[in-house]
């Protein structure tokens, strides 16, 4: 064994290997040198040609570390004169993809391509030039109760399209969460051209409201726009809470009514009531109406020779089944008897016949007053219900042949495959042929033609009610004319959003003028004012569309009149706005913004799942504000977005709305709670003081309760602080016997313009200066108004208080009694007033009314027992079943109180809550004896002590109210003085 082949550890190395080749390559090497050296000798004689090659042969043996190597060539060399900017980390979030997904937001329901009409768009916007051709309705009525089942009616009729007989479309249902819900969110208009009985052609702007009571902002912002309104009651329910407020508006705006009783199938299918009966119960729920009609016109005071009831004898009532699509007045019923007896039968006589106490004598041919037997019907039932009683029955029991020869006999002929639908599908059928065109539609038509005015009609009532201006100016006159050639004036009082929901389109009426596509406008917002032009913005108009549901028709112009969709102009509106030409050089003032009958109370916090979010919840909280005209969004001193709202559908719907449309984020929401108002029960039981900071100044005050009512006036606007000292002190003297000389020294309301606290001028000329107190008086308003907004209890606003100022002592020198001075002297000596009037907390009551069978009531009554609430009254439905339970319950016990009422009932009670009125918390806010337990239910007594302290709390305040905060020291020794004479007293 060879040594040299291992190593010293015994390993096998194997044998030397000679180095041949690289010797072979070094020798090779050191040639290519010799040649080089003899190439670079030569040089100078060959160029720089030469020169060049050697380089980049040299090039070519470099060695290149990896992190120099190039492998792929610069942006300059690919992009010439492209400015190329590196960078050096990655700033993108690992969170967020490279390339971000598209995403589309699929919340509206809407066509994809225009659909085929009955008539042509280019004649629609030539019927906008014919103001007597037109009719603004609005559909107003319950939840439930067939107004958007009745819109499909006049969709179906004017657009043709494959409808499923079987399918509820409800096409003004636009948005995904109103198909799932089966409720109607969003007031939705549409433009239709529809014929009357005579074929003639009638433009029909109709905007179909929500019935459900939280959503009441809808359903005024559409009768805003309208000349008239459609009101629909559902036979068995008949009249509820909710709709009687909703009328008692229409008439305070002097709207045109007409009657649509739906429903008309229920008597049948689920009361089973014989015809008879069916005739006595559709009679008492129009007789119902009429009588809430007439307490409604005693309450806005109209006029008797102006009050319009309803009758079917007077073509305003409609008989209707939206489920089954079909409708009729006495009229267009009488017209199909007609048909058939065309020579011996006129239709208009015929229809005052078949309603009231009159029978048909078949031996005479005659009506008249008394049965000519005892079994005789009243020709109500005899000629409309027996006719439609017969059509079920045969319809529902006949078989497939039998009843084709039936249908037959009356002029009905279906094709084969409609016999194998269902009875209900069937039902719709027969009757779309039994009532002709539309299941009766023409009948609707005429007798809206018939009792709504047209716009140029009603022109002057519209102006009237809703322009704030001179109402003999040139701008009212135009406005009342219906002038298309006059003064551009346009109220806008919806926002609808764009499909991708970042923009919205400003929704409203054409008031005189025309508005054109391009067209420069100025556009005024709520707070505009004469005296403040702040709220003003001058725009250029985009786009002008025809609204129609879920598609847009474009057009260039809209003259007067009309109803308009406005593009390009939502930057700078709100709520509700005015719009004028830019060259417009009238002093114009606005439309009133909306009075609702009801109030956003109901509040709750959020703030965004991920904090770095918040920028776009805020802008998805301004959308919010827009979309939705009753909303309230702001922020409290304690840094927590607030959004208040009617009630908990309302606020679950701004919720899903700032979640998916308008935020796309994740949101965490706080308990939803209530918001609070602070009063007095009792006068300061001192004469309270506080000076201005500098000393100079002095004033006086007194807090005392107001009368019951004036406030809820005051808000209503039956008086207001800009009429003239002499009607405002009339209508205080008449209605609330007051003195004339307080009634005349009314200074203001608070804290707005129409608010439920009044400030008044108590002084003596003699005690005080009257022209120092005249020069003052802004600026004591404005601290009177700074503290009814935000009241010492817990920073809410005060409500029916008066305060009183009994004396005051200024300075000389008007610097010295400016407003930094006197404004924060004003608010803490009303504060401290009233404090000394024994203050007490108001929470909001809503109104609950419950609709359930006879059994369940018990249950009900239980249910609210446990949430402080109490029955005003319960009665039972004529014609129904159904118990009706009136009720009150306090807001802050309202969360869930739904839920529960169902729970205790197996799903068999409905409510609908609206807010009411405002009651005292029982219990002393101030009270410090009492001692609130955690995780225990305060008792009756301590909850004002109870909500104050948790609001206070929530709001980041101090724990208790600090009366160093509000009261001087002088004001302080004169309390203490006052409880050691008391003390000694006793």
């Amino acid at each position: 064994m060879e040594e040299n082949l291992y190593d010293e550890f015994g390993n096998y190395i194997g044998p030397e290997i000679e180095d041949e080749e690289e010797d072979d390559e070094e020798d090779e090497w050191l040639g290519g040198l010799a040649d080089d050296g003899e190439e670079r000798a030569k040089g100078d004689d060959d160029g720089d040609g030469a020169m060049d090659v050697e380089k980049e042969k040299g090039a070519d043996r470099d060695i290149v570390l990896h992190e120099d190597k190039k492998y792929y060539p610069d942006a300059e060399e690919v992009y010439e004169g492209a400015e190329a900017l590196v960078q050096m980390e990655d700033t993108q979030p690992l969170t967020d993809p490279i390339i971000a997904p598209v995403r589309s937001k699929n919340f509206d329901l809407l066509e994809k391509k225009m659909p085929d009409t009955t008539f042509d768009f280019n004649f629609l916007a030539g019927m906008m030039d014919k103001p007597n051709l037109i009719r603004n309705v609005c559909f107003l009525g319950a939840m439930h109760h067939g107004k958007t089942l009745f819109m499909d009616l006049l969709v179906m009729n004017t657009h043709e399209k494959d409808w499923k007989i079987n399918k509820e479309v409800r096409y003004t249902d636009s948005r995904t969460d109103e198909q799932d819900r089966g409720i109607t969110v969003k007031a939705s208009s549409m433009s239709l051209v529809l014929q009357d009985s005579k074929e003639k052609s009638y433009l029909f702007n109709v905007m179909d409201t929500p019935g459900h009571s939280n959503f009441q902002d809808e359903a005024i912002a559409g009768m805003a726009l309208s000349d008239g309104v459609v009101l629909f009651v559902d036979v068995i329910v008949g009249l509820t809470q909710h709709v009687e407020r909703m009328i008692k508006h229409a008439l305070q705006d002097k709207m045109s009514l007409v009657l649509v009783v739906n429903s008309i199938d229920r008597l049948v299918v689920e009361l089973k009531l014989p015809p008879t009966d069916a005739y006595h119960k559709l009679r008492h729920c129009i007789e119902e109406i009429n009588e809430t009609l007439e307490k409604l016109y005693d309450s806005v005071a109209t006029e008797v020779d102006n009050r319009v009831y309803f009758s079917p004898l007077k073509g305003n009532v409609l008989f209707a089944s939206s489920m089954f699509r079909m409708m009729f007045t006495l009229e267009s019923y009488a017209a199909l008897y007609a048909d058939i007896y065309s020579a011996a039968l006129e239709p208009k006589q015929f229809a005052q016949c078949l309603w009231g106490d009159l029978y048909f004598n078949q031996e005479t041919g005659k009506f008249q007053k008394s049965p000519p037997d005892a079994d005789q019907p009243r020709s109500f039932v005899q000629f409309v219900l027996e006719p439609i009683y017969k059509v079920f029955a045969h319809c529902v029991g006949e078989e497939k042949e039998d009843l084709a020869s039936t249908l037959a006999e009356i002029g009905i002929y279906l094709h084969k495959r409609d016999y194998d639908l269902d009875a209900r599908s069937l039902l719709k059928q027969v009757f779309q042929h039994f009532f002709g065109v539309g299941g009766g539609l023409p009948a609707f038509i005429d007798m809206v033609v018939e009792h709504i005015p047209n716009p140029k009609e009603n022109a002057q009532i519209k102006v009237e009610r809703l322009y704030s201006g001179d109402q003999e100016g040139a701008v009212a006159a135009d406005m009342k004319k219906l002038d298309h050639t006059g003064y551009l004036m346009v109220h806008t009082v919806k926002n609808y959003h764009r499909p991708d929901c970042n923009a919205f389109d400003v929704f409203g009426r054409v008031m005189s003028g025309t508005l054109f596509r391009g067209d420069r406008v100025k556009i005024f917002g709520e707070s505009y004012s004469l005296d403040d032009d702040e709220d003003m913005r001058i725009c250029e108009v985009s786009n002008l569309w025809i609204y129609e549901g879920r598609y847009r028709v474009e057009v260039s112009h809209v003259p007067a009149g009309n109803w308009v969709l406005i593009g390009g102009i939502e930057g700078s509106i709100k709520k509700t706005s005015t719009i004028t030409t830019a060259s417009n050089e009238e002093e114009i003032e606005i439309f009133r913004p909306l009075r609702f009958p009801t109030s956003s109370v109901i509040k709750v916090a959020i703030e965004p799942l991920q904090p770095a979010e918040l920028p776009k919840m805020v802008d998805g909280l301004r959308k919010v504000d827009k979309a939705y005209p009753l909303v309230k969004t702001k922020v409290e001193e304690s840094g927590e977005h607030v959004i208040c709202g009617t009630g908990e559908v309302y606020l679950d719907c701004i919720l899903h709305d700032l979640r998916r449309l308008y935020g796309d984020l994740e949101i965490k929401v706080a308990d939803p709670v209530v918001e609070f108002c602070e009063t007095v029960v009792e006068t300061s039981s001192l004469k309270c003081f506080a000076e201005t900071p500098n000393k100079k100044n002095k004033l006086y005050m007194v807090a005392e309760p107001l009368e019951k009512g004036v406030g809820e006036d005051i808000e209503k606007g039956k008086v207001k602080i800009d009429w003239e000292s002499r009607r405002v002190a009339d209508f205080f003297t008449k209605n609330y016997d007051w003195d004339a000389l307080a009634a005349r020294s009314i200074w203001a309301f608070g804290p707005e313009s129409n608010g439920p606290n009044v400030l008044v001028d108590d002084s003596l000329p003699g005690e005080v200066d009257k022209k120092l107190l005249k020069q003052s008086k802004e600026s004591l308003v404005q601290g009177f108004q700074w503290a009814t907004k935000e009241g010492p209890l817990c920073d809410e606003k005060i409500r029916s208080c008066k305060f009183k100022i009994l004396n005051a002592a200024f300075a000389e020198d008007p610097v010295m009694r400016g407003g930094g001075q006197l404004i924060p002297t004003a608010r803490r000596v009303a504060y401290s007033a009233f404090l000394l009037a024994t203050p007490r907390l108001m929470e909001p009551v809503q109104f609950s009314e419950i609709e359930c069978p006879a059994d369940c009531v018990a249950a009900v009554y239980n249910v609210l027992s446990r949430r402080r609430g109490h029955v005003v009254r319960d009665l039972p439905k004529p014609g129904s079943p159904m118990y009706v339970v009136h009720a009150y319950l306090p807001a802050m016990e309202s969360f869930g109180f739904e839920t529960d009422l169902r729970t205790h009932t197996s799903g068999q009670a409905m409510c609908m809550t609206m807010f009411d009125h405002w009651q005292l918390v029982p219990g002393d806010p101030l009270d410090r004896s009492i001692l609130l337990r955690p995780l225990e239910p305060a008792p009756a007594p301590h909850l004002a002590r109870e909500f104050m302290l948790k609001m206070r709390r929530r709001k980041g305040l101090s724990e208790d109210v600090s009366v160093h905060k509000f009261f001087d020291d002088p004001m302080l020794l004169e309390l203490a003085k006052q409880d050691a004479e008391l003390q000694q007293y006793f």
